[in-house]
């Protein structure tokens, strides 16, 4: 009989024989039949593995990537690596009052699932800081000079165009979107500046530009993009991980006929307050009637047909609450209401500071002096924040319609017990410039705090200043008007909003996850959220067999490897059977005499060479 014979030259070259003769003892029926089951039982998982969705390499790159989308919602520290050919970039320009500035942000390709949005992040240079460029005035002030705003963009652009591979110009979005001082332009001067941007911008840059991509946006708008923002960072979008502790909500999906309902991922509320206005927007997630202007209807997703990211947010700007307004508002009433007051009762108060009108609003002792030249008031603080507060609730001009907010605007029912809300800018600096009690909200603790405050001499508020024992970017004026501000956010909060008193789920900060997040990101992640369908579509171009030979290379997946050698080992077995039937006949053919006589001196087998 000839001998078996097995060589290999891949992975590594090896061959060995084995000799017919003495493996079939070996092979009990038993034996036989178990090692048959059990090679049955790999090749079956083999094929589990390779060909069921949701199992083994899956369901290892679905927990990678369940990994890193928690891992995101960190901050991402390192630079942007610029040599990966997979990633993509966006502009945005912010034109605003006073400034302008330019956001880089990168993202990878879509990974084809249409669940997903797009992971945008703001790029970071070399030495990790954010690509962010600003330069002043902001682009009204060439109002008279429309002519000279490309001029007067391109530092920006020109600044971007440094960061980004040359080789990406051409398909990187570029959007200019101005803001509040643009709006204050008549619509003629808009146009004259938005028309030489159109105009010249694409002689000059290579960017993906289109007139669409540069407009004045509303109030609105912005609100609805610094939302978006808000709730991204916070992954309030990311609806396919099941994560139980996370809180949700019942939304009924708009334009739906059967009235769909869906339970996601509750999204926060954003409260805002600069120096000039105050927002509010949040999602609303009861299909009620609200008027068009106060309510965005937008689906952030790439496919039109889905509606689990399908939203309805309220967004209202009052212009005039901000801090600043509001503080002028205050005393441009204080100054008539004294001269009125003057006149009927023959009196001088505050024509001098002997005589100072008294403010709540200001701390003990404070001297201040309000108005113009003729017409200047003198004050003297008193520093009373219950007084104060009762002073400044007209000028939220309430009605008594218990469904309307500042200045009588509607407000649809917001379920606070299971809402959530991000207070930026002046709630954040009232809570923790001066108090130090940023961050949770509690109305008792910044109640106290902010009648402590009120109730302190100047000259002790500046003695502690001068110690450094409040924020480094605190300043005299946030001193100053510090007791003012704390009583009027706390009056916006819960009488204007009508917040209760007893509410937890505010939140007032400046950064969310380390990250200053500006309406920009809102803006880019809307803007293109239908570019996952070219990433989709170019995959699927790509046919059926690079497919194949990227899922099932010989040189690069194991699963394939393995298969070949378990078919190696079942025709190796297969073999040592029939050899086994083989010698099964003869063995039938020799004599009773020696297989007695083996028995009886003990001998198992004769002895059979075997080569190895």
């Amino acid at each position: 009989m000839g001998r078996i014979s097995i060589s290999c030259l891949f992975p590594a070259s090896w061959h060995f024989s084995l000799s017919p003769v003495v493996l079939p003892r070996f092979l009990l029926p038993s034996f036989r039949q178990f090692l048959l089951l059990g090679l049955l039982a790999g090749v079956m998982g083999l094929l589990y593995m390779l060909l069921v969705p949701g199992t083994g390499h899956y369901s290892w790159l679905r927990e990678e990537k369940h990994y890193h989308t928690h891992l995101g919602r960190v901050p991402d520290m390192e630079a942007t690596d610029t040599n990966n050919p997979n990633l993509n970039y966006g502009l945005v320009v912010d034109c605003g009052s006073s400034g302008s500035r330019v956001f880089v942000y990168t993202w990878p390709r879509h990974n084809g699932n249409l669940h997903e949005l797009l992971d945008i992040k703001q790029m970071r240079d070399k030495h990790r800081k954010p690509v962010v460029m600003k330069i002043k005035p902001g682009i009204s002030e060439y109002a008279s000079t429309p002519d000279k705003a490309s001029d007067y963009i391109s530092p920006l652009l020109s600044f971007a165009a440094r960061h980004i591979p040359k080789n990406k110009h051409q398909e990187t979005p570029l959007y200019i979107l101005c803001t509040a001082g643009m709006r204050l332009l008549p619509e003629s001067q808009q146009e004259a500046l938005l028309e030489d941007l159109r105009t010249d911008i694409p002689v000059n840059f290579n960017f993906l530009f289109s007139d669409s991509h540069v407009e004045v946006i509303s109030g609105k708008q912005e609100g609805v993009y610094a939302w978006i923002g808000i709730n991204f960072v916070l992954g309030r979008f990311n609806h396919v991980e099941d994560d139980q502790h996370e809180a949700v909500v019942e939304v009924q999906v708009p334009g739906s006929d059967q009235q769909e309902t869906l339970l996601r991922k509750r999204t926060a509320g954003v409260l805002d307050m600069g120096g000039v206005s105050t927002q509010i927007a949040y999602e609303v997630p009861k299909t009620e009637e609200i008027a068009k202007n106060l309510l965005a209807e937008f689906n952030l997703g790439c496919d039109a047909h889905r509606t689990e990211h399908m939203y309805r947010v309220y967004v209202s700007t009052f212009l005039g609450f901000g801090g600043n307004a509001a503080r002028r508002r205050y005393e441009e009433n204080l100054i008539s209401n004294t001269q009125i007051q003057n006149k009927l009762l023959g009196q001088h108060l505050g024509e001098s500071a002997d005589s100072p009108f008294l403010d709540p609003c200001l701390p003990p002792d404070l001297p201040d002096e309000v108005g113009p030249q003729n017409q200047k008031v003198h004050l003297r603080g008193t520093g009373d924040f219950d007084r104060c507060r009762m002073l400044l609730q007209p000028f939220l001009n309430r009605t008594n319609d218990t469904s309307t907010s500042l200045n009588g605007v509607y407000q649809p029912l917001i379920d606070f017990p299971n809402s959530q809300f991000y207070g930026f800018s002046e709630f954040y600096y009232c809570t923790e410039d001066v108090l130090r009690i940023g961050g949770s909200y509690n109305s008792t603790k910044y109640s106290n705090a902010a009648k402590s405050y009120c109730a302190t001499q100047w000259k002790t508020l500046k003695e502690r200043f001068d110690r450094g024992l409040y924020a480094s970017h605190a300043d005299l004026h946030r001193l100053k008007y510090q007791c003012f501000k704390s009583a009027w956010m706390y009056e916006v909060l819960h009488s204007g909003f009508a917040f209760p008193t007893p509410y937890e789920n505010l939140r007032t900060a400046l950064l969310v996850y380390d990250k200053e997040v500006q309406w920009t990101l809102g803006a880019i992640l809307y803007r293109t959220r239908f570019l996952p369908l070219r990433d989709i579509q170019q995959e699927s171009l790509k046919g059926s067999h690079s497919h194949w030979q990227h899922s099932f290379s010989f040189m690069n997946n194991h699963y394939l490897f393995l298969a070949c050698f378990m078919v190696v080992v079942l025709s190796i077995l297969l073999y040592l059977l029939r050899l086994r039937r083989i010698h099964h006949r003869s063995t039938l053919h020799r004599s009773a005499s020696a297989s007695v006589q083996w028995l009886e001196e003990g001998l198992g087998s004769p002895d059979i060479p075997v080569n190895l």
